[in-house]
């Protein structure tokens, strides 16, 4: 049985880099949950013991009129919040509401805020591969940990290369026009389905805003299992 769950997100938001690691913790723990279960033979945990969670990705730009090239984070984010220090003291907060999950944010390496188009391509591009979601978390996490400039081609590439996809061919792919249509389709998917801020995260019939604890995410995916049981 096949859970199909859609995450739209943007590479730049810390919150989509918190929400998609508790939704991973939350699938292994639901598997292995189900797979300790179907030794009682209940109809719920015959159909979780065959769980497959497929995840498909959207695209949303939280600044998509950045430049091409991005633009200095410190500029950026004083421009936004209205000074550095105050920007510094957001970056800080996450950190603190995040110690539980194991996500080492370095703001410090961070040089620049970029254009997310591009990371959206790659992940889009990749996916015709089946490999959409290693993408995405590979590009949060080189953002988010290692504070690499990920709208930048080479960089992207070279992320496209770690996950075994071919650097040369994901930089042939991003210096064309390839996908750019069908990124701005999926962009306007999501925004039809009512989607104004990420991380949105659609587990069977219920959306969940934001991020979310690891027990939301569980229950959202016994509910989908519930309504996927009923049509058998």
């Amino acid at each position: 049985m096949t859970l199909t769950v859609e995450i739209t997100s943007d590479f730049i938001c810390p919150w989509c880099l918190v929400a998609d690691t508790r939704l991973n913790q939350a699938i292994v723990i639901f598997t292995r949950y189900a797979m300790v279960q179907s030794t009682r033979l209940t109809a719920i945990a015959q159909l979780n013991s065959q769980l497959e969670v497929q995840r498909i990705w959207y695209p949303f730009e939280l600044n998509p009129d950045l430049p091409k090239v991005g633009m200095d984070r410190k500029t950026y984010r004083t421009k936004k919040f209205g000074s550095w220090e105050y920007s510094q003291m957001l970056d800080a907060k996450t950190i603190e509401a995040t110690q539980a999950d194991g996500i080492e944010f370095r703001y410090d390496l961070m040089q620049v805020t970029p254009n997310t188009f591009n990371a959206h391509r790659l992940t889009w591009f990749a996916g015709k591969n089946g490999k959409a979601s290693e993408m995405a978390e590979r590009i949060l996490k080189a953002y988010f940990t290692e504070g690499q400039n990920i709208g930048d081609i080479e960089t992207l590439a070279n992320l496209a290369a770690e996950i075994d996809i071919d650097a040369n061919t994901a930089k042939t792919f991003l210096l064309s026009d390839a996908g750019i249509q069908e990124v701005r389709e999926l962009q306007q998917q999501a925004k039809a389905r009512g989607v104004r801020s990420v991380p949105t995260i659609r587990i069977g019939q219920e959306i969940l805003v934001g991020a979310q604890s690891i027990d939301d995410y569980l229950a959202a995916l016994q509910n989908a299992v519930n309504e996927l049981e009923a049509t058998y």
